[in-house]
């Protein structure tokens, strides 16, 4: 550690410290994952199907509508246990066997899902100590989902028994191409052994507890502990290097969790079939650091939902992006509505064509498989009111032509789209300890990361055809001309020498409001913002303001949150400057940057409106030398992706009216066939053209 005085530690701590090892996965540079080849080798198309649900006469018919959907993958398995094993000990595979036969009857490949979302009653019956306890104390019962204590041993054992038996089962079955773990991981636990395990986490982590209270300066408010049991385990809100360190600790859990039965199905059936985890909460959701989760998989995979309105382009888009920069590799969405859902405020369904051109969006963004959450409607069940592909009688739904004519689509640009992904000259920075910290402190009730991220993303978005959403701490920064971190909040010592090293480099960086204010402790750190970048950027931070009206900044207006900035040294320039504001900012620097090496590093310290920050991004991309795609008109979302020579381009009308588009050069139309120099989208209209790669300046 290079900042030992700066930061208040001992030399004694610092060296603890760095000799602690580490027991969260995502402190771990990795390197991007390597292409999953039977996930990555064309476009898939399907959905999520219980056959368990449904009379085994009934299968072959559902499978055939399936294949004359288009579809070529099924997920199955995953709410099953039940089926699979009705009594502890007793097991019936045979039925899930003949439904993996019967899909390759179709070519319908399948992905297994592990049944551990939902143990049978016997089981949480007999073994009440596995049902996960709350935040509040109280302990779940059986009838719902996800009711289990991750950190449980005993459900960890019984959950490695029935994901060994169902392997074995399925080990010879080469229909099977992928694995999936669980279903949308959500809830950790409170209970007795999880709070042991806690405290065995606490004590890898600080080895004692004189240098846990010197990390959480728990000398404030007498918090300072002095047995291990002392430190709380609950879901309240407390110290805040306690709720980040808890953060951490149900991050490993969950890693834990999936790892057990991720080793259980890969001692079987051997390296070929890929294993997955589909992840839930809309793509944004941060119980446990998404990262450190995708880790130890060899697959990325979301459930992509809009649930009340429609499509929000820039929103959705960028979690695609998010998903794609978990692995960095392109991704799987597991779960898709067909038209609708049934638990928003509103369950709306899409407008005609909009559950098709949803579709190719996450395929623009890095999708290689879109799955349908579902086949057929069940009959009773909490989710009996969710759209699906056919109803309870097994016959086709409004919503079907669409997915039939989305499946058409896919035969014809699959071979185009195999082995090419978004490739992108600028990246935003993503950080779930960042998150958590600001999160933890808001300030103002209206700070809303997502949005702050997505008001620099949008910019950016526009002018590119492919924007990257990568991890702060790991992910290599050398490919790229523009990097921006909007909510830095957490910034290391380690971190803060790789932004430094890529800007001497020739990088150019911007940071986002709030960057450096914390530790990896989540503790302020002693030197203004941008705390260990503060002497880099030649400036910093002399005081944070919660706005309650807007205030003037530059030739627009910033809103919630403000910050006044100081130049340090004699080359850092002004970039933004305060109006008349609330007394405190006015005529103070609202942005600086200066030259540093090759690059440069720029502080924004305000939430500025979009007429501004369109300003600072383009004024951004001009000095880093980043060259805009081709214009396209308003409503009209440019998605690109590039390899095998290839250069794809795919064009989403979003709109309620037609829009035209001129293309630079000559492409070929893949679905239309035939050249091209032009093409018109009415709303919800969808174009994939190719053409060859070529370099950007």
């Amino acid at each position: 550690m290079t900042m030992v005085r700066k930061l208040g530690l001992s030399l004694g701590l610092a060296a603890m410290l760095a000799t602690i090892p580490t027991p969260f996965a995502f402190a771990r540079p990795q390197p991007a994952a390597a292409p999953v080849p039977v996930a990555n080798e064309r476009l898939w198309l399907g959905s999520a199907w219980y056959p368990e649900q449904w009379p085994e006469s009934a299968w072959p018919e559902d499978l055939r509508l399936m294949k004359a959907s288009g579809a070529n993958v099924v997920r199955i398995g995953e709410y099953a246990w039940s089926r699979m094993e009705p009594s502890e000990g007793q097991y019936d595979f045979g039925w899930l066997v003949r439904a993996v036969r019967l899909a390759a009857k179709y070519d319908i490949k399948v992905v297994v899902g592990t049944p551990t979302d939902t143990p049978p009653a016997w089981l949480t019956g007999k073994y009440p100590d596995t049902l996960q306890v709350d935040g509040t104390g109280k302990r779940l019962g059986h009838g719902g989902r996800r009711q289990f204590s991750i950190s449980s041993q005993r459900y960890r054992a019984l959950a490695r028994d029935i994901v060994t038996r169902m392997a074995q089962a399925l080990k010879d079955e080469p229909n099977v191409i992928g694995w999936q773990i669980g279903n949308e991981p959500t809830d950790e636990s409170y209970d007795p052994e999880a709070r042991t395990a806690w405290i065995a986490w606490l004590k890898t982590r600080y080895g004692t507890l004189d240098t846990l209270n010197d990390a959480w300066t728990t000398a404030y408010w007498s918090q300072t502990y002095t047995a291990w049991d002392q430190v709380p385990f609950n879901s309240d809100k407390g110290n805040p290097g306690w709720m980040l360190e808890l953060k951490r600790f149900i991050t490993a859990q969950w890693g834990e969790f999936h790892r057990n039965q991720r080793d259980a199905i890969r001692a079987v059936v051997g390296p070929k079939p890929f294993i997955t985890v589909n992840l839930g909460g809309l793509g944004w959701a941060d119980r446990f650091d998404r990262y450190a989760i995708n880790r130890d998989l060899d697959l990325a995979s979301w459930d992509d939902y809009v649930g009340t309105g429609h499509l929000k382009p820039y929103r959705n888009g960028a979690t695609h992006d998010l998903v794609r920069g978990w692995k960095r590799r392109n991704f799987w969405v597991m779960e898709t509505q067909p038209g609708f859902v049934n638990w928003a405020p509103v369950s709306n369904i899409l407008y005609p064509g909009e559950t098709r051109a949803m579709a190719w969006q996450a395929v623009g963004h890095g999708a290689d498989a879109v799955l349908y959450w579902q086949w057929r409607n069940a009959l009773n069940g909490q989710e009996t009111m969710h759209g699906s592909v056919v109803g309870p009688d097994g016959k086709p739904l409004p919503v079907y032509p669409e997915i039939q004519a989305l499946g058409r689509e896919f035969a014809k640009a699959s071979p185009v789209l195999a082995g090419t992904s978004p490739v992108s000259p600028v990246a935003l920075l993503q950080d779930y300890p960042s998150r958590w910290a600001i999160d933890f402190q808001l300030h103002h009730r209206d700070y809303d990361q997502i949005e702050v991220l997505l008001d620099y993303y949008r910019p950016l978005k526009d002018a590119l055809g492919a924007v990257d959403i990568v991890e702060a701490a790991t992910a290599p920064l050398d490919g790229y001309k523009l990097v921006v971190a909007p909510s830095l909040n957490v910034i290391t010592d380690a971190m803060a020498k790789r932004l430094a090293d890529y800007v001497r480099g020739g990088g150019h960086l911007i940071l986002g409001p709030r960057s450096g204010m914390k530790d990896e402790f989540n503790r302020l750190d002693p030197q203004r913002q941008p705390g260990p970048l503060a002497a880099l950027l030649g400036g910093r931070v002399e005081q944070f303001y919660a706005l309650d009206d807007k205030v003037a900044v530059g030739d627009g207006t910033a809103s919630i949150w403000a910050e006044q900035l100081t130049p340090t040294a004699p080359d850092t320039r002004v970039l933004l400057t305060y109006g008349k504001a609330n007394g405190w900012l006015d005529g103070k620097a609202a942005a600086i940057t200066r030259k540093v090496g090759k690059g440069s590093i720029s502080y924004v310290g305000a939430l500025i409106d979009d007429h501004v920050m369109d300003e600072l991004i383009g004024s951004a991309m001009r000095d880093a030398g980043v060259v805009r795609d081709f214009a396209v008109p308003a409503d009209v979302e440019l998605m690109t992706r590039q390899g095998q020579g290839r250069s794809i381009v795919i064009l989403i009308n979003h709109g309620r009216e037609s829009r035209t588009v001129t293309l630079p050069e000559a492409m070929t139309d893949v679905l239309a066939g035939g050249p091209v120099r032009s093409v018109t989208l009415e709303t919800q209209g969808v174009a994939v053209l190719s053409g060859e790669v070529r370099p950007r300046p």
